[in-house]
């Protein structure tokens, strides 16, 4: 999302016809004066265009110093009338400032509170009258763009509500700030919970109403399903980083055999067997912690253990998950990363001893390379 000046110029090009007609936006850059009938034509023609403007940015949010200042400067002059545009968006509805919306971190009472005290001292103005430089939030693109985040999580699940990681959700939202708007938004509307455990790392997630209802309160079995998701994801980015090394190593060793160097060649040969050896037992103990997380899916959408879900225990139990199966994925997996900083520290190295590899394996792989060279220098 680029809000450089140059990006937001062209986006207001690419919305008004008339950019560079100096007499009609000479006329625009007027303060608001007389009665509210008077100027209210132009306060839709403003209000219309800075929805415009953010949508073709793709941005939901934004300082209201941005956009009094930066995005519709014109020859150092700004237009007079934006500041009361955005109070009146505010009253409105059209936008929110991003202290109207909840902080989900906070839990549930603060909320309650927060929401009490909003009551029993209701404010008539808008903070935008104080002159204070506030985050702003289009509505509009907000709800479209949690509209398209719930989409997302509803086409690769089948359950009426989910969990994901704060990670997850950022990467949907296209970024911590904009995951940490739509959460608010999420949680303001009783669509979404935030929740967080320490498994030796602190661990932040979200559980998610992928229907029409609210969502229902996080249970036990909420928190493992959590951790396994965490650990899905950190052994996929192992498996992601497998991959990319073992490409490399076999380049490597491609270049070694068209250079001559046997012995280059070979080192590299080696490290792409044990590169291998680790990508089988990732993707082993993933295909298990898979089928755990399958099991539970397909517990809540038969509806068989609807009430045990909310228990949590109970439902791992009737469905022959149990506590302990999970945690010795999660111990497998601690062994793998041992040995995967193992082979780290074996890839820095000079040279490499590989005792459970045969000889004759490397020299197979080696005549294989050699084919490979041999096929791309002969003429066609």
């Amino acid at each position: 999302m680029n809000r450089s000046p140059m990006a937001v110029e062209e986006a207001v090009k690419c919305e008004v016809s008339d950019w560079d007609d100096d007499v009609a936006w000479a006329a625009r850059f007027k303060a608001f004066s007389g009665q509210r009938d008077d100027w209210l034509p132009r306060y839709f023609f403003w209000r219309d265009l800075i929805v415009r403007v953010a949508r073709r940015l793709g941005v939901i949010s934004f300082r209201s110093s941005e956009v009094k200042e930066v995005w519709f400067a014109r020859g150092g002059l700004t237009p007079l009338c934006l500041h009361h545009v955005l109070i009146e968006m505010h009253k409105e509805g059209d936008i929110l400032l991003r202290r109207d919306l909840t902080e989900p971190v906070r839990g549930q009472i603060y909320r309650i509170f927060l929401k009490i005290g909003r009551l029993m001292i209701p404010s008539t103005s808008s903070p935008l009258e104080q002159g204070t430089d506030e985050c702003i939030i289009l509505r509009e693109l907000l709800q479209d763009k949690t509209s398209d985040v719930l989409k997302t999580l509803s086409e690769c699940r089948w359950t009426s509500s989910c969990v994901i990681t704060m990670r997850k959700l950022e990467s949907i939202c296209g970024g911590s700030d904009a995951a940490a708007i739509i959460l608010s938004y999420l949680v303001q509307c009783s669509k979404a919970q935030y929740f967080s455990i320490t498994k030796g790392e602190f661990i932040e997630g979200v559980k998610v109403s992928l229907v029409g209802s609210s969502v229902p309160s996080h249970s036990t079995i909420d928190y493992e399903v959590l951790h396994l998701i965490w650990t899905m994801e950190k052994m996929q980015e192992q498996l992601d980083t497998i991959d990319r090394r073992w490409e490399l190593s076999r380049k490597a060793a491609l270049v070694a055999s068209k250079s001559g160097n046997k012995s280059i060649a070979l080192r590299h040969i080696r490290y792409t067997k044990v590169l291998s050896r680790d990508r089988e037992r990732y993707t082993s103990l993933l295909d298990r912690v898979e089928e755990v997380l399958g099991i539970v899916n397909q517990a809540e959408t038969t509806k068989k253990v609807s009430e045990a879900i909310q228990s949590g225990a109970q439902a791992i139990r009737k469905q022959q998950i149990s506590i302990e199966q999970v945690h010795l994925c999660l111990q497998e997996l601690d062994e793998i990363r041992a040995s995967q900083n193992e082979v780290d520290e074996t890839l820095g190295l000079a040279s490499m001893e590989c005792a459970d590899m045969e000889d004759e394996w490397l020299e197979e792989d080696f005549n294989k390379l050699q084919s490979e060279v041999f096929t791309e220098e002969a003429p066609s």
